[in-house]
């Protein structure tokens, strides 16, 4: 099993910055990818921007060049630096880890609101 616990969500004005943290625990020997998503009202869940266990990250074109993904592989997290905000960035985030045995888990969601 593993526990996700984000933090960091909150209201904004446009053109400004937020940073999202996610925190994994639980009984598993490793984590393979690790990354955030994000689902708008009446939309899908969609990725935003993920990295693998070797480091590869990978962001969705709306998001690439402002937010940038950050792990750290020894205390289990994963951050979400976001700039230059948007409307269209409102959304509730979700933190998203696949354990070794392929499994992925969610946390509970944390919500960005950017508006002036």
């Amino acid at each position: 099993q593993v526990h996700l616990v984000e933090s960091g969500g909150g209201l904004v004005q446009p053109g400004g910055s937020l940073r999202l943290s996610c925190a994994a625990s639980g009984s598993y020997t490793s984590l393979r990818n690790m990354g955030w998503y994000r689902q708008a009202p009446g939309k899908e869940r969609d990725l935003v921007a993920v990295v693998t266990d070797t480091g590869i990250t990978n962001y969705a074109a709306s998001v690439e060049g402002r937010f940038t993904i950050l792990r750290d592989y020894g205390l289990n997290t994963v951050a979400l630096q976001m700039n230059s905000l948007q409307p269209a960035d409102t959304a509730i985030y979700f933190c998203n880890a696949v354990a070794n045995w392929g499994t992925a888990y969610w946390g509970q969601g944390t919500q960005v609101t950017v508006s002036s």
